[in-house]
Parts: C-alpha cells; structure tokens; sequence
C-alpha cells in the first residue's frame, strides 16, 4: 500500500498545485458539499496513491496501475476514464473494499458522485482551467490513450480485402465507350457500369500492377459481361476489341474518288462529305491536303469529323516535311509545290521515280515550255484513262497545260507524303520529258532529247496496243 500523503499537500481547488517531489503536480479533490474547507481526509481505510503512479488505461496492467488480481469490472470494461487521478488506481489495487459510488476511495459529492474521479493530472504546474464535464473528459482519456499507441499502431497493417472479381472470360457481348482523357479508374467505373468487370477497383489494381493504366485508349469497345479483370484488360490492350470502320484513302486519289470512298465506307450520305464545311489550308477547294492514309472511322463520327482529321492528318505532314521553309527556298508557295506534288503523284510509276518527274517539271517552268502533261488534261475532263488523243489536249480548261503555261491552278490529287518530298527535293539532271512506257510493270524513261520522246510515246502506244 503506498504512503498516504500529509493533509497539508492537498490544496483548495481553484489554487495552483504544487509540486509533491515526484516531478509531478496534482490538484485535490474539489471539496464536499459537508466540508467547504477541502481540508477533509479521506475516509478510513481508503488510501490514495502516490502522485506518481500511472492512470487506469484500457490496455490492463501498467506500472503502479491496476494488478491483475485487483481489477475492478468497470476498470476492465473501460468505464473508468483512463485521465483521472491516479489515486483511482491504487485504492483499487490495494485490496481495500470500496463501498458506494466512491470508488476512487475520495470524498463523494451531495449528488452521490465520486470526486476523485473528476480529477485530471496534469504534466507541468499551470494555474486551473474550466472543470470538463464527464462526457469531455472521456474525450480526452481516448485521445492520450491514443497518443501512448500511435507507434503501435502504425505497426499494425490494415486488412487487405481483394476486390470483388468475376472469372474467366465473360459472355454475351457489350459497347463501352472510353471517352478521351479516362483515366484507369475511370475506365474501370465504366466497365463496372456495364457488368463488364465485379468491381471498378479489381480492374484498376490489375491495370496498375501490369504497368498498363496509361495504355488504354479512347474509343468504343467490344467486350462480354462477367469477365475477370485481367482478361477485361487485355482484351481492351488487343486490337481485336475495338469497335472500329477501317477506310483507306490511296495516295494519287482525286477529291471525288476520296469522298466516294469516305461515304461508302462509312455509310454516312455522300453530300455530308461534300458540304463538310471544312476550309482547306492552301488554295480553294479541299483537292490535295485529303492525305492518303488508313483512318478508324468509331460510332458516332461524322463526315466533318472524318474530313477535318485527314486535313489534320496532311498538316502534320506538311510540318513534319518542313513544306513552307522548304518551299520558300525553291522559290515557291506551298500551294505551288502541293500541285506539283500532285502531278508527281498521279503521273509516277515507281517512287524512285519521283524526284526525276519533280525535275522535269521544274526544268519546262524554268524554259518557259507548256507542261503538256496528260493526267492534267483528264483531271479538266473528269476522266481516268490511259488513252489520250490529240483532241484531248484542247480541252478548254485552266487544267489543260498543253495550252497554257505554268502550272494549272491547284492539286489534280491528293498526293502522299513521298511525293511532296520530292516535289520539294527533285533529283539534278536535264530531263525534259518522260513516258510510262510499261504502264502495267510502272516502267517510266526520262529523256533530254525530243527525238528519243517520241520513239517512248511509240513503245507506250505499243504497249497499249495502238497502231
């Protein structure tokens, strides 16, 4: 039992306490209603614990705390609050039999209260604060509790609950759409949505884990419900899922073919195609920036959509290529290279051919010459045809460059990107004129000479089976 403590430590609440020689302070009970003095002892045989002794805590034993053996049924149940003096503990651990609502062994109050149980300790001497009530004090013992068992705490792992997840690979069949920007958790949340996967967060973990939450893409997809995770995720990674019109544009294309093709493709009427309203960069008319290319025509796109992403797709060339400084150095304005590109395109066999079709072209602007190319004459007539006959070369026509000089007033095709290269980078040499004088095997002949022109113009018509 420890030493019951003079009569003359105890001080009057509402004055400071003082310092008893264990290096803590403590304030006295708060008087009786019977005694207004404070100065009353306890009852006989209560005797309060030392100043130093450990609070009652919901852990069990602690140093100078409650014993095994001596634990009352609310120490065990957690009513005592852990923040109150610690006389509580020892009148209980000592074996004394404690009678009536004072358990603390202290002075009980006209209510029937116990008053020792309303006493706080504090850790340094500091002039008396507002009596808490009961409920507050509460409070406060869970929080100091709390406190002496963070380190603990952060020791002790939070259970780890797999998200709910389907198996196998699913059934039937479902469209999501993975609008642009989704993230993983996003795609997750939609796919859940459809029944797709168990839960948004078995796809998430299971994107992250295999390092693919910035892989997927947007788009509308063709998935089964039911399907675990894993196979969700790989079947959204295969190009096997993806709801998708594939439309390719061929390089040499003229602008009727293109939007022939684009409605035909895509099911939507030819005159969306027509009065797109798209502008076109260089020129008058969308002629030569539809670039050539294989495009993913997804649910719900329209034919301005589709137009607008080919005339993107060519200015990504354009820049990639370096047309407008390029052009400059030549002398010329991109629109001027894009029709010679154009020309190269839809007159060239081989794309080794190129630049040497690009040569000549500069060559006969350069003397002055009339281009006298026939894919010119058959873009003025809206024709696709091998044959040219002399009254086809005086077609009136701005496009007619067998009678007027220079280049005709914009592309007679949607040329592809080797082409404007060569456009912007012909080949040296004094070639004047060219014949494809093996149409079927691409075979083209460059010659200075107009002598050995006309003998290719006899091998073509040969070839073509004239006379």
């Amino acid at each position: 039992m420890s030493e019951r403590p003079a009569d003359d430590d105890l001080t009057p609440e509402g004055e400071p306490s003082h310092d008893d020689g264990s290096g803590r302070a403590h304030n006295a009970a708060r008087p009786t209603p019977g005694d207004p003095s404070g100065e009353d002892a306890p009852p006989a045989g209560a005797s309060p614990a030392d100043a130093s002794g450990a609070g009652v805590t919901g852990e069990g034993t602690s140093d100078g705390g409650i014993s095994d053996g001596g634990a009352s049924d609310d120490a065990a149940s957690g009513d005592v609050d852990p923040g109150v003096d610690a006389r509580v503990g020892a009148a209980a651990g000592s074996g004394v039999p404690v009678a009536g609502p004072a358990a603390s062994g202290g002075p009980v109050s006209a209510e029937g209260e116990d008053v020792a149980l309303d006493t706080l300790l504090v850790t340094d001497p500091a002039p008396p604060k507002p009596k808490l009530g009961k409920g507050r004090a509460v409070l406060i013992g869970a929080g100091i509790s709390v406190a002496l068992l963070g380190g603990a705490g952060f020791l002790v792992a939070r259970p780890y609950v797999s998200p709910a997840d389907f198996e196998g690979g699913g059934e039937g069949a479902v469209t999501v759409h993975i609008p642009p920007g989704a993230s993983a958790s996003d795609v997750g949340e939609r796919l859940a949505d459809a029944g797709v996967v168990a839960s948004a967060r078995s796809f998430t973990d299971v994107a992250l884990e295999k390092g693919k939450a910035e892989s997927l893409h947007p788009g509308h997809y063709r998935l089964r419900q039911g399907m675990a995770a894993v196979a969700a995720l790989d079947l959204l990674l295969s190009k096997d899922a993806k709801v998708v019109k594939r439309v390719t544009v061929r390089e040499g294309m003229r602008l009727t073919e293109v939007l022939d093709t684009l409605a035909k493709a895509t099911g939507l009427p030819l005159k969306d195609f027509q009065k797109s309203g798209v502008a076109p960069p260089y020129g008058k008319t969308l002629e030569g920036v539809l670039f050539p290319a294989t495009y993913d025509v997804e649910p719900g796109t329209t034919a301005k959509g589709l137009v607008t992403a080919m005339v993107d797709r060519f200015r990504t060339a354009a820049a990639d290529l370096r047309l407008h400084e390029r052009a400059a150095a030549l002398g010329l304005r991109p629109l001027e290279v894009l029709t010679v590109a154009s020309i190269v395109q839809a007159e060239g066999g081989r794309d080794a051919d190129y630049p040497k079709i690009a040569r000549v072209i500069y060559n006969r602007l350069a003397a002055g010459t009339p281009l006298q190319l026939d894919t010119t004459v058959l873009y003025a007539q809206g024709r696709y045809t091998l044959r040219v006959l002399d009254r086809d070369t005086r077609v009136r026509s701005p496009y007619n460059t067998y009678l007027r000089p220079g280049l005709p007033p914009g592309p007679i095709s949607n040329p592809g990107e080797k082409a404007l290269n060569a456009a912007l980078s012909p080949a040296e040499g004094d070639w004047f004129w060219f014949v494809t004088t093996d149409p079927a095997h691409r075979i083209t002949k460059f010659t200075d000479k107009e002598s050995v022109f006309v003998r290719y113009r006899e091998e073509l018509n040969e070839n073509l089976g004239k006379d």
